[in-house]
């Protein structure tokens, strides 16, 4: 059998110059990020804080919308809030033409305060409740049905308040990644999602439209989304050909991965995560090449989150203090955790200097100030000597981070965004203890 073609590719790799010491590693410092002084930033906001690039944060989502509209002709996205839904960040995603994918009733109402039209509104997660529902069907979202307690739910809701509710259906199967991410939707391979559509399109209040899948996150390989498209263009067909109902988009998920390194791998993520190119060629060459009739090509939607705001976040922190450890090892600590951080715990973050430092360097253990024996920024990095006082920059934080952070010993740092001109905006502020304590209330026989 004749194999097919494969065109050649030339990837630029960044691991350094080789010499017989080993791979050279440069320092070369971060003292400004957007043309605003590291130093200036801490001033006038504090240490740690949360630094976004809003320059950044455009160039990727136009960067990947042209990757995608180049390719095939019916794109839309949809901006992840649970990747990060400070409203600033949302506002920059939906002026560039994102829509909304949300998974909470909390995040759906952040969606709609930020000035998204209900109709541009997806709603996914197995954790929709009821009142949120029913506003969604109100509002004319677009409701991804995660199990049959839903679908029941919505049935019965939809007969109740007498209004027809837009759906699709959530979908896993086999891609050839494991472990599968079979908890969530309905299963292909056995059935269970084709009964579900049944189900849906025989309800008298349920609008079948569309049908969705998420595979997975920090995902490699661009051939599980090329098979992840295919079995979704295959229900298409068969909505169409078998039950008289055409579906109009395919909604491929997110899970496209960011240029971090993941802890354990042997070359940085620059040089073996796949370009945001590589999954729309893998996606789109499926869909067009299935059999649709082009007038008949389904809207294809995309929910990526972390590849397009990664790399315009920034952490900024300053050290404390060093000492030298039982064994000998040289370790740092600075003025943010794991608390923070929460992707330390995946990645080893490229962490930079802030000023000139000279040519000694020494690997060094990087601690949080958390009081946890687990709270390591980094379990081993090649640094130059630094001091109290020091500030270092850790790059490519925008995701998750500032969704998935705690407040925990240390409170949670202001966030700046710096806009288009080179200015700076506290987005959110610093927490302070009049804040975390709002919520507390105190029997009136422990106020004496």
């Amino acid at each position: 059998m004749k194999q097919k073609y494969e065109r050649p590719t030339i990837k630029k790799m960044n691991t350094g110059l080789m010499n017989k010491f080993g791979t050279r590693t440069d320092f070369d410092p971060v003292e400004v990020i957007d043309g605003v002084p590291v130093k200036s930033l801490v001033a006038d906001y504090g240490s740690p804080v949360f630094v976004l690039s809003e320059k950044q944060i455009r160039r990727n989502y136009q960067a990947a919308v042209r990757s995608f509209k180049t390719r095939y002709p019916k794109v839309q996205f949809a901006w992840s809030y649970k990747t990060n839904y400070l409203n600033a960040v949302c506002k920059i995603f939906h002026q560039e033409g994102s829509w909304a994918e949300v998974v909470s009733g909390f995040e759906y109402h952040k969606a709609l305060g930020n000035g998204v039209a209900g109709n541009q509104i997806i709603f996914n997660g197995p954790d929709k409740k009821e009142a949120d529902l029913i506003f969604a069907i109100e509002n004319h979202s677009l409701i991804h049905i995660d199990h049959y307690d839903e679908l029941y739910l919505l049935i019965e809701i939809c007969k109740r308040i007498n209004k027809t509710a837009k759906v699709a259906i959530r979908v896993n199967f086999d891609t050839g990644v494991y472990p599968t991410w079979d908890r969530f939707g309905f299963n292909y391979e056995n059935g269970q999602a084709w009964t579900a559509i049944n189900k849906i399109v025989a309800a008298d209040h349920l609008e079948l439209i569309g049908l969705h899948c998420h595979i997975g996150t920090f995902m490699l390989s661009t051939a599980a989304y090329s098979v992840a498209a295919t079995k979704l263009c295959d229900l298409a067909i068969r909505c169409k050909t078998e039950l008289q109902n055409p579906v109009q988009y395919l909604d491929l998920g997110g899970g496209f991965p960011s240029t971090n390194t993941l802890k354990g791998a042997y070359l940085p993520g620059v040089d073996t995560v796949p370009s945001v190119e590589d999954f729309a060629d893998a996606i789109t060459n499926t869909i067009l090449n299935f059999g649709f009739a082009t007038d008949e090509l389904p809207l294809l939607i995309l929910e990526s989150g972390r590849v397009l705001i990664d790399d315009a976040g920034y952490l900024i922190g300053s050290v404390l203090a060093n000492k030298r450890l039982s064994d000998g090892r040289r370790a740092t600590i600075v003025d943010f955790g794991i608390n923070i951080l929460f992707t330390s715990n995946w990645y080893d973050h490229k962490i930079s200097v802030a000023k000139e430092a000279g040519q000694y360097t020494e690997e060094t253990v990087l601690f949080g100030p958390l009081c946890m024996n687990i709270d390591v920024v980094r379990e081993s990095i090649t640094l130059p000597l630094l001091e109290r006082g020091d500030q270092v920059v850790v790059h490519k934080v925008g995701a998750y981070n500032m969704t998935q952070w705690m407040q925990f010993i240390n409170m949670r740092p202001a966030v700046v965004l710096i806009d288009m001109q080179g200015k700076s905006h506290l987005i959110r502020k610093p927490e302070t203890l009049a804040y975390l304590e709002m919520m507390e209330e105190v029997p009136d026989y422990l106020s004496n």
